[in-house]
């Protein structure tokens, strides 16, 4: 019978471990993967005005800050709620695989080779890859752009194109940010810095280079920027959808593209969710 009495208050005792681990706070994904949680990890870039921007005084700005924001929000977080992590471009497939990140708004290009590795909900921005040039130092889409001397962030699909599409034999240098092949072109160390018109015009719109810098005007290819999860999350994939739509149709989407593009930038329309534009 002692026995008997033993294994029950064990076996109890046991069960009542089980509750409390089944009811206790859980690990990040359990809190935040669906929203509602406690905290919500998003990545942007911090280098690149008007889209993603790490402010001196600490907060952040851009057009992807807003519509993350605005997604958050409508998943259940205030803003106080988000922590913002910095995800350079080649290392955003990494932070969805790792964890890192429960999404990714960082100028992120919708393709089919990332589709292989993350999921991407949107379009929310049609983009296309232009040039900024320095003032003055016209570019025309028939000239030979293969004996520039161009500049383009490592893991972005604008030196992709340079290399695979219009041209392939300009030396083109590879750099970490943006904003070190902005101060090449500065410098003249490099003749043009190529990445989508959207993040060339926050460049370009900013005080400290009023009328140094100008877009070329060229539409190079359209980038179709997406919100990355990780892959298999379609969970997530629907519900960001949904609050894209409805920031497209309260006219909140409206209201970031005024607030964050300089006078330079010729926005196309709101893109229909699912629609890639090739």
């Amino acid at each position: 019978m002692k026995l008997h009495k033993v294994t029950a208050a064990s076996a109890a005792a046991f069960v009542l471990a089980l509750t409390a681990t089944a009811c206790g706070g859980g690990d990040k994904d359990g809190d935040s993967a669906s929203g509602g949680g406690d905290k919500i990890t998003i990545g942007i870039k911090f280098d690149q005005p008007g889209i993603g921007l790490k402010e001196p005084d600490g907060s952040y700005s851009g057009f992807d800050v807003d519509v993350a924001t605005y997604v958050a929000k409508e998943l259940g977080y205030d803003e106080k709620d988000i922590e913002w992590k910095e995800t350079p471009s080649a290392d955003r497939e990494n932070a969805l695989s790792r964890g890192d990140v429960d999404f990714i708004a960082a100028s992120y290009s919708i393709t089919d080779e990332r589709k292989e590795k993350v999921d991407f909900a949107g379009p929310y921005l049609l983009a296309h890859q232009d040039l900024l040039v320095r003032a003055g130092e016209k570019v025309t889409e028939g000239e030979d752009l293969n004996g520039k001397k161009l500049c383009s962030v490592t893991g972005s699909t604008s030196a992709q194109n340079v290399k695979n599409d219009f041209a392939p034999d300009a030396q083109l240098q590879q750099l970490g940010t943006y904003s070190e092949c902005l101060d090449g072109l500065a410098s003249g160390a490099v003749d043009a810095l190529t990445t989508d018109d959207s993040i060339l015009a926050g460049y370009a719109a900013q005080e400290q280079y009023k009328g140094k810098f100008e877009l070329a005007g060229l539409e190079l290819s359209n980038e179709n920027y997406g919100i990355g999860v990780k892959k298999g999350d379609t969970e997530m994939v629907d519900k960001i959808n949904k609050a894209l739509e409805k920031m497209v149709q309260d006219k909140s989407w409206d209201k970031a593209v005024e607030a964050n593009f300089g006078s330079n930038y010729e926005n196309e329309s709101a893109p229909k969710i699912g629609d890639i534009v090739k």
